[in-house]
């Protein structure tokens, strides 16, 4: 898709959109899950949900990775998530992981030498051990790489509490971008990711 559809696109849009839905919106946001997914370009979080806008809060990041708590830190990634759960309430939070992650590669790979800020972010938050024989998509690796997220999350003194009073729940989500498939964390199963 070129720029230039996409401009043209965003000056239509106004067109598009019934009114009804532009003063809902305008009137304040209450949505029903935090969405926490990769800066990847083909995640899309409202395609692979059907949402309509107010339904997701969305924080994206590279690798989809969320910093470990510090309550000291400036951290936009935290503050987004204190946003979701304390002022916004969800009742939900979604780590979605994806399959074919340059961010997971690179975790276990190393290879982002020519881009340092990159590198500092993933340094922060891995390396770790390959958990299989590497595919090209790098499937193992991002499922372990989600749990690794979601246990990261689930440290943070806000959404502990939340959780414990039971008015949070927490899902580990797969997107395999070549199936189009989403898979979700069961500790039930032996495989550990199960069909949604």
């Amino acid at each position: 898709m070129e720029f230039r559809h996409l401009v043209q696109h965003a000056r239509t849009h106004s067109l598009r959109r019934p009114r009804e839905t532009g003063r809902r919106l305008a009137s304040g946001q209450s949505p029903t899950a935090l969405f926490i997914t990769c800066a990847d370009s083909r995640i899309v979080p409202a395609a692979i949900t059907g949402a309509q806008p107010g339904s997701l809060f969305e924080l994206r990041t590279a690798g989809n990775v969320i910093p470990t708590y510090s309550e000291h830190s400036a951290s936009s990634e935290m503050a987004t998530i204190e946003f979701a759960v304390v002022q916004l309430g969800v009742a939900e939070v979604v780590v979605c992981g994806h399959s074919h992650c340059g961010a997971v590669g690179a975790l276990h790979a190393g290879e982002v030498d020519h881009l340092p800020l990159l590198r500092r972010w993933l340094a922060t938050h891995g390396p770790f051990k390959s958990v299989a024989a590497a595919d090209v998509a790098a499937r193992a690796e991002g499922r372990a790489h989600v749990l690794a997220q979601l246990d990261r999350l689930a440290a943070y003194p806000f959404v502990r509490d939340r959780v414990d009073r039971g008015d949070l729940r927490l899902h580990a989500w797969f997107y395999d971008i070549e199936t189009g498939e989403v898979s979700q964390a069961d500790t039930r199963s032996t495989e550990g990711f199960v069909p949604l």
